[in-house]
């Protein structure tokens, strides 16, 4: 299957008409022409990331996160961007990003499908035509009412993370929530405004977390990384079903820091 008709594929699952302005996924690096038999799925192309990429011989590296972000004028051996890069070409490796344009159509839902919230909607609208409404996150009722520790709990269990800092009283009951995985702090005012009882995300810092627990909505961080792994599993099956001739492979899950 040639690189163009797999990004064919991606796009049809996440069209780059949804990805922010100050975004930059698509194919960052590679030939559309390349043959793609071996497709390495991973959050973040890390040094690490290519190397691996490199090493298990992927013709495609796959990333949430894109490695390019701002307009580059060098691309050498000085600027560890530039290394990566060079690895990605020196080894024929295509490397396509999906973000902004995934966090809309795909990463949401599915964070919402993994919390079973009901009565969905769009937490914060990002695009808007004659046929639907879509955007960041979602917001929607829990399947039950439970304490804020229980909800803490459960958002553990259900993403696999061993740990969420949480803003609000042990015993607050939460009905309502709101996810926006990634970075949420912009989302704050999106899940008041919903009047959701919780927010889930991720990257809260001090101020913004008790602001938002002031204004009568408790807040649960997950970790940028807690939420946003689901990306490589996600993918994964995405492409197992649409790309049947594309043998794939997932990074292990991994988080880039340690509490101790």
């Amino acid at each position: 299957m040639r690189c163009e008709d797999v990004i064919r594929k991606l796009e049809e699952l996440s069209p780059l008409s949804y990805a922010e302005g100050w975004d930059n996924p698509g194919l960052l690096a590679g030939r559309k022409d390349k043959e793609i038999k071996r497709i390495y799925i991973a959050l973040d192309a890390t040094t690490k990331t290519i190397e691996e990429a490199v090493r298990l011989n992927a013709d495609m590296l796959l990333t949430h996160h894109p490695l390019i972000f701002k307009g580059i004028k060098k691309v050498n051996s000085d600027d560890f961007v530039g290394r990566r890069i060079m690895t990605l070409i020196q080894n024929d490796i295509c490397y396509y990003a999906m973000h902004t344009n995934f966090d809309v159509m795909g990463m949401a839902d599915a964070a919402a499908d993994i919390l079973h919230l009901k009565k969905r909607e769009v937490l914060e609208i990002t695009f808007e035509d004659e046929i639907a409404k879509e955007g960041f996150g979602r917001f929607g009722k829990l399947p039950q009412i439970m304490t804020l520790d229980e909800c803490a709990a459960y958002v553990k269990k259900a993403f696999g993370i061993e740990w969420v800092k949480v803003f609000g009283e042990v015993d607050t009951e939460v009905e309502t929530a709101a996810i926006s995985p990634g970075s949420g702090k912009s989302m704050i005012g999106a899940a008041l405004g919903k009047g959701a009882d919780v927010l889930i995300t991720g990257d809260i810092d001090h101020h913004d977390g008790i602001d938002a627990l002031e204004r009568g909505m408790a807040v649960i961080d997950a970790g940028h990384f807690g939420l946003e792994q689901i990306f490589v599993p996600y993918m994964e099956e995405y492409i197992k079903r649409e790309m049947a001739d594309v043998e794939v492979i997932m990074q292990k899950p991994e988080s880039p820091f340690r509490i101790v």
